[in-house]
């Protein structure tokens, strides 16, 4: 039971290191210097979008036998593991809509559109769908989030200056491949 919540949260929280979402942070933390607002936008946001993502991961796992998920899954942490190698850069640094709506609803937004598609948000789906207890999984991938973001709000550029992003996006990656590995390890067992 507790394999639900924490390799959830180590996969998402390396997977972060470096992602799309951790750039927002540091510019919304630069831009409104209010971290409180910005944390709680930040676990709104994740609990909602990783919840939705869950729900899909865990109905999915419904649809196929225990064999054939374990294949699929497989597959698709190696994908994600690949996936994770590619850095993400923040596409428009520069929107007027941060200072219009204040910190908490911007980061709320910003945070929730963000994650739409992203590498967290397809590990969640996978995670719940490999997983038994989904709640325990959505609480594990925002938990990941927010070891992830939570020092990257609070310290500014000393959490993005002092990580070497490479090596953990590498680690991030080997972690997928982990998953993927014991994914088809299961999928031969069963079948």
């Amino acid at each position: 039971m507790l394999e639900s919540l924490l390799i959830p949260t180590a996969i998402v929280a390396l997977a972060e290191i470096g992602d799309k979402t951790q750039l927002l942070a540091l510019l919304l933390a630069a831009r409104f210097r209010q971290p409180w607002p910005i944390i709680w936008g930040i676990v709104v946001a994740t609990l909602a979008n990783h919840f939705a993502a869950g729900a899909l991961g865990n109905w999915v796992a419904s649809l196929f036998s225990a064999a054939t998920l374990a294949w699929v899954l497989a597959a698709c942490f190696a994908a994600v593991a690949l996936w994770t190698l590619i850095p993400d850069k923040l596409d428009d640094e520069d929107s007027p809509a941060l200072n219009r709506y204040g910190p908490f609803l911007t980061t709320l937004v910003a945070f929730f559109l963000a994650e739409m598609g992203d590498k967290t948000q397809v590990a969640t789906v996978m995670l719940a769908a490999q997983y038994p207890h989904f709640v325990l999984v959505v609480l594990g991938t925002t938990l990941g989030m927010l070891l992830a973001n939570v020092p990257v709000v609070l310290a500014g550029n000393f959490a993005a200056e002092r990580l070497p992003l490479a090596l953990i996006r590498r680690l991030a990656a080997c972690a997928f491949a982990g998953l993927a590995m014991y994914a088809g390890w299961q999928a031969w067992q069963l079948g």
